[in-house]
């Protein structure tokens, strides 16, 4: 049951990435051509967004790296706690 809900994280995590490069690509391009807005306006929103994008989806993935990382770790010290 536990791994059926890390897997469903990790797919989420991955839909949940691909909808915020949706919406930074939304309103960096809604920003360039708004009245108030501007290309350099709009220019900031797309690189601003998308290093959100790349540092929230690399902590997401790092901490799901470090369970993984963890459960290995646990299974090989086990299995060589086993055998003479």
């Amino acid at each position: 049951m536990r791994d059926f809900f890390i897997q469903s994280l990790e797919k989420l995590i991955s839909v949940i990435i691909v909808l915020l490069l949706l919406v930074v690509l939304i309103a960096g391009i809604g920003t360039m051509f708004s009245a108030g807005g501007g290309f350099l306006r709009g220019l900031a929103v797309l690189i601003g967004g998308g290093l959100y994008v790349v540092l929230m989806g690399g902590m997401l993935y790092l901490f799901l790296g470090i369970y993984h990382n963890t459960k290995r770790t646990a299974e090989l010290l086990a299995g060589g706690a086993r055998q003479p």
